[in-house]
């Protein structure tokens, strides 16, 4: 069974102010908008796309080249939209199909391309695909699933776990049979081998790209296949766990997943969606890797050849590991020489992770003056960049009672993970309205008190404020092509400061970052040196030596 998804009043719609240009996701930056959070419309204290709309020119005034917007689509919200029950269609809290053509063609109007977060591994188990599917074994969708026979003992078919919690395996009473889901109960994952799956997703995606989507950010993407032969997953020892996927109370840290993702199979199926993409101009494909053994392998496997994804971003950036110039330039580097042709997409900050103003800033003597670092360094390393809504205010992580949490994650393993609801709350958009300007109702999650200081009319119009900061940093990006696209290379890198060069053209930039809480002088590089301002940091050249007060960093063009 194939399924052909065509809307005949929605033609494709190609960018109207946009330069056509195949290449712009080198470098570009990109806002993260989670809908559910961002701007409530209709009062019912949940975000919707007329909100994002609304608030498109702010998005465009941060002089940002894309917005990522996360699943808006219908969903009975198990997991907050990672639960597709229709993936051609938006759900009626978020709006209509027309309040989405409506928000990309008035994105396209300001410059910003659109991209959506496609889920491609799993569906709910409301999704009609999966109804159909658990009914008998030779109906139409019978085998779009991962289905197993039990043990001999009923137990089920090999030792795999979920990401949430618990073994990867729900007993189907009607047919008799387990189904896997790597993620909640209700997220049963499809079954990528089944050729006609694969059909149905590519429709999918051409639905979107006809109606002028600029892209996607592709959720999960290496659990798309899993082992023929349903084989058990070795243990991981002891001395290899980490928490850069998942938290370190979840069992699912045990295992090295070689079975049940980041199977081969999945560059096949990767090089058909690209060959999909191609058809359409301009158009680019960023993959979430989850994964904490060999991120950065699969980003060089996923992103190689010019024939699959175009970027990935791994979660190296998203650990709650503190930054140091080794290593930054470790991760870095191993991602250069893994995928030398690839891109990066790299991020500090998404609806998963703990904000990185409590994640890391927190520890810091100065947090304000550390955040500005880190906004500096990100927006100046090789590759593109991911800003998570309300990073540019310095947004910290919210303290949710648990009376009031929404996420599944954060209920199963509470008190030790609280969840992700700390970095979904509302956007703060006014310091003295309701909710923070985000509704007029009562908002889905509460709004911190401690975020109204940090509210855009409370930094809009003040010069030193991290929003500003942000803006600053953004223009000057834009301004110096090689911190675009250039090339880079590691100059010091074992003390608390981070040099490096950033080379493109006819253009050479040295940029250096004191990541500690002193004055710092290092070296001047070689060649004529011409410091560079406007971007909002203070370090100074000084004859022989470059001046770096605490959390501070310097821009010189070299010649």
């Amino acid at each position: 069974m194939t399924t052909t998804i065509r809307d005949g009043n929605a033609p494709y719609r190609a960018p109207i102010g946009l330069e056509p240009d195949p290449e712009w996701w080198r470098g570009a930056v990109i806002y993260q908008v989670y809908p559910r959070s961002f701007r409530d419309t209709s009062g019912d204290g949940i975000g919707d796309l007329r909100g994002i709309a609304e608030k498109l020119p702010y998005i465009a005034s941060l002089d940002v080249d894309a917005i990522w917007i996360s699943p808006f689509f219908p969903s009975p919200m198990k997991d907050f939209g990672y639960d597709v029950s229709d993936y051609c269609g938006v759900d009626e809290m978020f709006g209509t199909l027309q309040d989405f053509d409506h928000l990309v063609a008035e994105a396209h109007r300001l410059g910003i391309r659109v991209m959506i977060d496609l889920v491609l591994s799993h569906t709910s188990d409301q999704h009609p695909w999966f109804v159909e599917s658990r009914k008998s074994f030779d109906n139409p969708t019978a085998d779009w699933y991962v289905w197993a026979e039990a043990k001999p003992d009923g137990t089920p078919p090999n030792n795999w776990l979920s990401v949430f919690g618990g073994s990867a395996w729900t007993w189907d009473t009607r047919r008799r049979q387990y189904y896997l889901h790597n993620f909640l109960t209700s997220q049963p994952d499809l079954n990528f081998h089944n050729p006609e799956v694969q059909d149905a997703i590519l429709d999918v995606a051409r639905f979107w790209l006809e109606r002028g989507v600029d892209g996607f950010r592709l959720d999960a993407v290496n659990f798309c296949f899993c082992d023929e032969e349903l084989r058990d997953n070795p243990p991981l020892p002891p001395e290899k766990r980490n928490a850069k996927v998942t938290p370190a109370v979840n069992p699912y840290n045990y295992q090295d997943h070689i079975y049940d993702k980041n199977r081969p199979e999945n560059l096949g199926f990767l090089r058909r969606l690209r060959a999909l993409m191609e058809e359409y101009p301009a158009i680019a494909a960023i993959g979430e890797v989850g994964e904490a053994q060999r991120g950065l392998e699969l980003v060089a496997e996923y992103t190689s050849g010019g024939d699959k994804l175009h970027k990935c971003y791994a979660f190296e950036f998203l650990s709650p590991d503190m930054l140091s110039p080794d290593r930054i330039a470790s991760i870095v580097g191993e991602f250069e020489i893994a995928a030398p042709e690839g891109w990066a997409c790299w991020a500090f900050s998404n609806h998963d992770v703990v904000r990185p103003a409590t994640r890391w800033a927190a520890q810091a003597a100065d947090p304000e003056r550390y955040l500005r670092l880190l906004a500096g360094l990100l927006l100046s390393l090789r590759g593109s960049v991911c800003i998570y809504q309300g990073e540019e205010l310095g947004l910290t992580e919210a303290d949710i009672a648990f009376e009031d949490l929404q996420d599944p994650y954060g209920i199963q393993f509470w008190p030790d993970f609280k969840g992700r609801d700390g970095c979904r709350t509302p956007m703060v958009w006014e310091k003295n309205s309701h909710a923070a300007g985000f509704t007029d109702g009562n908002p889905w999650l509460p709004v911190p008190r401690e975020h109204l200081p940090l509210a855009v009319d409370a930094q809009e119009h003040v010069l030193g404020s991290t929003l500003n900061h942000y803006r600053r940093l953004l223009a000057f990006r834009r301004n110096h092509p090689a911190l675009i696209r250039g090339d880079i290379e590691f100059m010091e890198t074992k003390g608390p400061v981070l040099s490096f060069v950033r080379r493109h053209g006819n253009e050479t930039i040295f940029c250096a970052f004191n990541l500690s809480e002193e004055e710092r002088f290092i070296a001047r590089p070689e060649g004529h040196v011409e410091p560079l301002d406007h971007h909002g940091f203070s370090g100074l050249l000084r004859q022989d030596k470059i001046e770096l007060p605490a959390y501070d960093a310097f821009f010189a063009r070299i010649s």
